[in-house]
């Protein structure tokens, strides 16, 4: 891992953890508040500094979503159980809570304060785990996301003088609303690495989605794909495509529902593998942008096994300090993620893979994992001056 010569920030409040849907929605906030506490226990949040998460004003909001949209959310957190269900309000996905526009705006304002704090130079690599919620658009809330909180910042990032931003995404749900805001913008090239849309929702994010001069880029990773494979999918289509790109700040997106346990999708991850995710993108942005990197979370539904290990993992490579993997996970946090949840807790911060992979140099025929990387290849490539 690259030697981080800058310092390294969380944005994080409490307070951050009312973005909330109720008891039974699979986005729980105690994925947050486990997160935290495991990071704290550890002994990564001596390693990093936390900072206040500001409240995002509607001004800012509005640089991605519509004045009707922002109306109906807070319409809808003033009065939840009169609400008439609209702009993808009042849905099983996105029901409505008391306050929810205070909520995002919330989420909003702490990814804005990691995007500022990067820009400004006050911190090298700054992360808000609360963040990532990359499915909003401009007139509706989509999967979980009320407001697109990363296409919020990244405008902040374009308006303020940056004038080229790299975004990749690691969710397993392909990353659909950053890719709508900037499809049209050759300063933002998006790569969304996700279970292919033929199966999962939102239903996009297809090889020849390639938005204006290649700059949208997607990768539709087959069901079951392991460590390896999608290792070797990222080590193909990312590292070429963002140094040929250039970017001034890389943000990426670390939706950890990619794990073999998440129940909501089905790729085949471990913890390990999604921690050499971490540390390859860590590396990337110190080879291609000077180290200017923000970081989100994202989707993550398995919350006591999978969630907090792997963003304590983030925090920890975000921080220059990782954690090896063999650490044991303390047995206070073990206690209290039991008591809260009734799971049965990891005792390691591994779960014993060792994330091999074959570099891409070229296809191996009748591999699904290569196809697909061929065909993002064969659709984006040529328009970077990159063979195919």
């Amino acid at each position: 891992m690259p030697a981080c010569p800058g310092p390294a920030t969380v944005v994080f409040e409490p307070t951050l953890t009312e973005y909330d849907f109720g008891p039974s929605h699979p986005m729980s906030p105690i994925r947050v508040d486990l997160t935290m506490r495991l990071a704290r226990e550890l002994g990564v949040l001596e390693q990093i500094r936390t900072v206040p998460a500001p409240m995002a004003d509607d001004d800012l909001i509005a640089t991605v979503h519509e004045p009707a949209m922002v109306e109906a959310v807070m319409r809808a957190g003033k009065d939840p159980g009169g609400f008439v269900p609209s702009h993808g309000l009042g849905s099983d996905d996105n029901p409505v809570f008391h306050d929810m526009h205070r909520a995002a705006s919330h989420v909003v304002g702490a990814t804005a304060e990691a995007f500022r704090q990067v820009w400004s130079g006050e911190s090298l690599h700054s992360a808000n785990i609360t963040g990532g919620l990359h499915h909003a658009m401009p007139d509706r809330a989509s999967g979980f996301c009320i407001y697109n909180d990363i296409a919020i910042g990244i405008r902040w990032l374009l308006a303020n003088g940056a004038t080229k931003v790299a975004y990749v995404d690691v969710d397993v749900h392909h990353g659909d609303g950053v890719e709508a805001a900037f499809a049209d913008d050759s300063r933002v090239m998006t790569i969304s690495l996700h279970e292919t849309g033929r199966f999962l929702f939102p239903g996009t994010g297809f090889p020849e989605d390639t938005g204006v001069a290649g700059t949208s880029v997607n990768v539709a990773l087959p069901i079951g794909t392991t460590d390896s494979g999608w290792l070797r999918a990222y080590s193909g289509v990312v590292p070429p495509l963002v140094h040929a790109f250039a970017p001034d700040v890389l943000v990426t997106q670390h939706g950890c529902d990619s794990h073999a346990l998440d129940p909501l999708a089905h790729l085949s991850l471990s913890v390990d593998g999604q921690r050499a995710s971490y540390s390859a993108l860590h590396v990337l942005a110190h080879e291609v942008c000077d180290g200017r990197w923000v970081a989100t979370g994202g989707g993550g539904y398995e919350l006591v096994q999978v969630v907090p290990r792997a963003w304590t993992h983030l925090l920890a490579i975000v921080a220059g300090a990782p954690i090896d993997p063999a650490a044991e996970v303390p047995a206070e946090w073990r206690e209290l993620a039991q008591l809260r949840t009734g799971e049965v807790p990891p005792l390691h911060m591994t779960d014993g893979r060792h994330p091999a992979h074959d570099p891409w140099d070229d296809e191996r025929p009748g591999d699904r994992v290569d196809e697909a990387v061929v065909r993002t290849r064969q659709a984006v490539f040529p328009f970077h001056g990159l063979d195919a």
